[in-house]
């Protein structure tokens, strides 16, 4: 039998959880419920989750506070990019998806929302975020950057590199291509897929988080650079 999915829905509206919860367990989905940011720490120390349903407008503590902690600090590290995130905002507005993709969320919901939106969104995030097949893939080494598909890794200079699921599909698909020209919208349909309801900001935030992390100087990028109004190329030093 295959085992159900995990969705940690983090809301301090009871209606809100309750009516979302309703409409997941009705698509088999196993529901965990979080009513503010620190409950929903206490529960992810713990808690096995394949999803995480995250509103920003928490008390206490916000919904990017929690983000960040799930992304960055070392007692979460099995949620470090592996587990999607989804925001559900009341706001939308580009600044705060923006900072939301500087974290490492995967995608937003704008309340108000239909329970039948969240449970596509969720089957969608889910599908994009399931690894791809790369047994038969061999690791690829340019210059310092060793790339390991097969083990999902990174080294630069000999040191791991810690990046998202979503950063490494990137950094992969341009290590396939090297020297190839990849504009934004094939970013987008090969990394993030169709289904995807964000929009090419989401490109731009993934390739700065990536430099900050694989190039020597990020505003000198050596291995992926900016064709300005085309798209990005990946250079092997």
């Amino acid at each position: 039998m295959v085992k159900s999915k995990t969705i940690v829905v983090i809301d301090d509206e009871a209606t809100i959880r309750d009516v979302v919860r309703r409409y997941l367990e009705v698509e088999g989905f196993r529901v965990v419920e979080a009513e503010d940011g620190h409950q929903a720490l206490d529960v992810l120390r713990d808690q096995r989750a394949d999803l995480i349903l995250l509103d920003v407008m928490l008390p206490g503590m916000n919904g990017f506070s929690v983000a960040r902690l799930l992304r960055n600090a070392p007692e979460f590290h099995n949620l470090h990019g592996e587990v999607p995130i989804i925001m559900l905002t009341a706001r939308g507005n580009e600044r705060d998806r923006l900072d939301g993709f500087d974290l490492g969320i995967d995608d937003y919901i704008v309340k108000p929302f239909s329970p039948r939106e969240v449970v596509a969104r969720v089957k969608a995030v889910l599908r994009r975020s399931a690894p791809e097949d790369t047994g038969s893939e061999e690791p690829r080494t340019y210059g310092d950057l060793h790339i390991d598909p097969r083990r999902r890794v990174v080294f630069l200079h000999d040191e791991p590199v810690t990046l998202t699921a979503k950063e490494f599909d990137l950094l992969w698909l341009f290590a396939r291509h090297p020297q190839q020209v990849l504009t934004r919208d094939q970013l987008l349909d090969q990394v993030w897929g169709h289904d995807f309801y964000g929009d090419e900001s989401t490109v731009t935030v993934h390739i700065r988080r990536l430099r900050e992390k694989i190039e020597p100087d990020p505003a000198n990028p050596t291995y992926i650079h900016t064709l300005r109004g085309v798209g990005y190329k990946f250079e092997p030093a």
